[in-house]
């Protein structure tokens, strides 16, 4: 780090990572949303491709991340920058539509919020390092894969295998002495959840998770290493046990009905994030940290 930032108050930093996370946690509400929808035409055009393949492929708007510009769902009216600043903006429109009063869900700047707070988080707790700086990447990944599994049951290939990958490196540049947990932790992670959903099959004829659940357990795997398996699917049974139950007996979730357990990985993933392997390692196996 250049003299001139190390010199900068660590409050500083605080509040530029925050401000960022709010910049991104608005990213985030659009990958949230438009990532399943442009994987379901991906699925939709190669459908059609294979059925019908001396056909002409029907034309369609641009759908990307970055195209069309956001819309009211209701009335069709385009976002102006103005009413796009993170977080501000919802309030300034007291959470409605400008055109239409339709109501914009809290969800909106309530991710703004966590990503912006968790980021900060991060910095207190590590530092500003390279390694933080890839806990970062990690905690903006996991905050929108546990959005897109609780909408959609999808665990996107295009975020968990590059949060995978991103583990491996940076702990093949930044420490190589762990690498080789860290490989076997993504291995083991994967190999795992692969292991019981099959015996999970084979004994009922159903499916009980999705291979998008075993790829993110692999991708904390390769972050944390193999010694965090076991902390990691404790609290993400733990938390799926207790809220599966609080949803059924609320009425908000139907008996019987799935539920996705890729945001309790995720929400486990962000507590070993938060508080450290090592602490929660050694809560679970006493001497294995």
């Amino acid at each position: 780090m250049p003299a001139a930032w190390a010199a900068l108050p660590a409050g500083f930093w605080v509040m530029a990572a925050a401000l960022v996370g709010l910049a991104v946690g608005s990213f985030l509400n659009v990958v949230i949303y438009r990532l399943p929808v442009m994987l379901e035409r991906a699925w939709q055009h190669d459908a059609h491709a294979t059925l019908h393949p001396d056909a002409e492929l029907p034309s369609s708007e641009a759908f990307n991340l970055m195209h069309p510009r956001s819309r009211c769902g209701q009335c069709g009216h385009a976002i102006r920058w103005w009413e796009n600043i993170p977080l501000l903006s919802w309030l300034l429109l007291r959470g409605k539509c400008s055109s239409c009063g339709t109501r914009i869900s809290v969800r909106y700047p309530l991710v703004e919020l966590l990503t912006a707070v968790l980021t900060a988080a991060v910095i207190v707790l590590q530092g500003l390092t390279p390694w933080s700086l890839g806990l970062v990447l990690l905690l903006w990944g996991l905050i929108a894969l546990a959005f897109i599994d609780y909408d959609t049951t999808l665990l996107p290939d295009g975020i968990t295998l590059p949060l995978l990958w991103l583990g491996l490196l940076l702990h093949a540049v930044l420490d190589p002495g762990f690498l080789p947990q860290a490989v076997w932790g993504a291995a083991l992670g994967y190999a795992s959840l692969w292991s019981i959903y099959q015996a999970f099959k084979l004994l009922t004829g159903k499916e009980g998770m999705g291979y998008g659940d075993f790829k993110l357990f692999a991708a904390l795997g390769a972050w944390f290493g193999a010694m965090a398996l076991l902390p990691i699917i404790l609290l993400s049974a733990i938390a799926g046990a207790v809220i599966g139950i609080a949803l059924q007996f609320s009425g908000l979730a139907e008996r019987g009905k799935p539920i996705p357990f890729g945001p309790f990985l995720a929400a486990a993933g962000l507590i070993m994030l938060l508080l450290g392997p090592q602490r929660l390692i050694a809560w679970v196996l006493p001497g294995g940290a």
